[in-house]
């Protein structure tokens, strides 16, 4: 990815995909080229879905569950998944799983894994300077949108509909990722790995500022999970990441360093 010396132009587009919108905006390149690297990006999410969706009977995931496939006989990104989730679970201590009703469920980490490939993928293009890769409110922030300006991410507040929170910015970095869980948009969908039932904690929202959503989304989920107590205490021991929580009392807990991510 080169550095912009005056202001890129844009591609952007919007696409329904895995339950959600994803949203690009391409800054820089031959916009052809982008364009052709845009299609490819969107046909890899949609195969995503088909080959991880837990809702569609034929995917290899389900059917996997059903022992109709092998890992061996998947597609090899469904063992690339395993591996990462298996990653997650281990720095999580277990807060984070890819395991519901004793079945491989990669839902907590596929959609932030394959938003991330796809912003890398979009940035490999010659002369693109920026990447912004919004999968329904998780971000995967590359280069930037124009010279001397950072992109710059809102955070929803969850208990003032149409409010923000808080505006992140990548100013001085060339990646960086937002992705937030909670309770405010689809309700009480977290799992406690521990009960396997929905989650119950004093949180309404966890934001999670990482270089890499596919981390980012799955620590956002392990510290929900946690609670504000030990979801931010684990969370400041992690390396390159820092979180704002907001409890369901209106109380706002964060990292020691997110005040330099804000802006």
């Amino acid at each position: 990815m080169v550095e912009p010396t005056q202001a890129p132009a844009a591609v952007r587009r919007a696409e329904e995909v895995m339950g959600t919108v994803v949203s690009f905006d391409v800054r820089g390149g031959d916009p052809d080229a982008v364009r052709s690297a845009l299609e490819e990006a969107v046909a890899g999410l949609h195969r995503v879905d088909e080959v991880f969706s837990t809702y569609r009977d034929g995917s290899q995931i389900c059917r996997l569950a059903r022992g109709e496939l092998t890992i061996d006989e998947c597609d090899p990104e469904v063992t690339e998944v395993l591996d990462l989730g298996a990653e997650a679970e281990r720095v999580s201590e277990g807060w984070f799983s890819t395991t519901y009703e004793g079945r491989f469920d990669p839902t907590g980490i596929v959609k932030g894994w394959s938003v991330e490939r796809a912003a890398r993928r979009l940035a490999d293009v010659p002369g693109v300077t920026g990447v912004s890769v919004n999968g329904g409110g998780d971000v995967q922030l590359l280069g930037t949108p124009g010279p001397q300006r950072p992109w710059r991410v809102g955070v929803s507040d969850p208990l003032r509909p149409g409010g923000l929170a808080a505006v992140i910015s990548a100013a001085g970095l060339n990646e960086l990722a937002v992705a937030t869980s909670g309770t405010a948009e689809r309700g009480a969908h977290i799992v406690d790995p521990r009960t396997g039932r929905s989650a119950v904690t004093d949180l309404v929202a966890v934001t999670v500022v990482a270089p890499r959503l596919t981390w980012a989304d799955c620590w956002a989920t392990a510290a929900f999970a946690m609670g504000s107590r030990e979801g931010l205490t684990w969370l400041e021991s992690l390396p390159d990441v820092e979180a704002l929580l907001i409890t369901a009392g209106d109380e706002v807990r964060c990292t020691g360093g997110l005040a330099a991510r804000l802006g």
